[in-house]
């Protein structure tokens, strides 16, 4: 699949990219190399591959879910301006 200059000019004008005419004849020909990088890829018989969340078969190491600090809300609160049924209280932000 080609990209022939017309095109290139189309899609940097959507794009709002500044190709100048040098630029033109390289950037034209870096997209037909990927545009063959992609066909070459869909032509690939992928039916027996199962999908993978994520290249690597490495895990994620996590923490033991443990309480580590004491709840002192009460404590807290006693330095709270206002305190309402255990929530504090702040002053309306928006109207």
């Amino acid at each position: 699949m080609g990209f022939n200059k017309l095109e290139l000019t189309k899609v940097a004008q959507l794009a709002r990219l500044q190709v100048t005419e040098s630029e033109i004849e390289d950037v034209s020909e870096r997209i037909s190399e990927i545009l063959r990088l992609i066909d070459q890829m869909q032509s690939i018989n992928t039916d027996s591959i199962a999908p993978m969340s994520h290249p690597f078969d490495g895990t994620q190491v996590l923490r033991s879910d443990v309480i580590t600090e004491q709840n002192s809300r009460d404590e807290l609160q006693t330095l709270a301006p206002s305190v309402e049924k255990g929530l504090f209280l702040v002053p309306k932000v928006l109207e």
